[in-house]
């Protein structure tokens, strides 16, 4: 009788901290409280609805940290916690009923989007760094935009006006440290 070696899944950074259960939920806390920090970090800009936050960057760093489940359970965490009342979202805002509470959303599919690629190693280079954290950011801005289309009735390109244009440089800003940060985390554990 032969058995079948079980694949082992390629780790993600959160994997190399030991423990088990109370490992992961220690990182889904301290992921939804660092979402929730960067979101703090706010700018409103005159010219749209939607402010300038960090928790975009805070996303994709704990998608790929985290991966998949403990990064989409993070942002989802974060979610729930404004959903319910408690004001963690940019600016201190909790509820649903804001122009920008599709991107936040689109928050819990980035990261889980996010923590796929960096399961298949795409957290490791530079380039493919990139790749990831501009596709968890398209994924925000695919559930940010029509959420602000049709919660303020703006036609599409108004809301792409409003919700992704003013947003580009700083995303790029953001892109870029990202895929400084997470090839550096794995080059400094000597696993990359």
């Amino acid at each position: 009788m032969s058995t079948a070696a079980i694949p082992r899944r390629t780790p993600v950074l959160a994997d190399s901290i030991p423990g088990a259960r109370a490992r992961d939920l220690g990182l889904v806390l301290a992921g939804a409280a660092f979402i929730a920090v960067a979101g703090y970090v706010a700018i409103p800009l005159p010219f749209t609805p939607v402010p300038l936050s960090l928790a975009t960057f805070a996303v994709l760093l704990t998608g790929a940290a985290l991966g998949p489940a403990r990064g989409a359970s993070s942002a989802g965490l974060y979610l729930l916690v404004g959903l319910v009342g408690v004001p963690v979202f940019a600016g201190g805002g909790s509820g649903w009923a804001f122009s920008s509470f599709g991107y936040i959303v689109g928050y819990v599919l980035a990261a889980a989007v996010v923590g796929l690629l960096a399961r298949r190693r795409a957290d490791r280079g530079v380039w493919s760094t990139l790749g990831l954290a501009a596709l968890g950011t398209a994924t925000i801005y695919a559930c940010g935009v029509p959420w602000l289309a049709i919660f303020l009735s703006l036609d599409l390109a108004t809301a792409l006006a409003f919700g992704v244009l003013p947003f580009l440089i700083g995303d790029t800003i953001k892109l870029i440290a990202t895929a400084v940060a997470l090839p550096s985390a794995w080059k400094a554990l000597g696993s990359a």
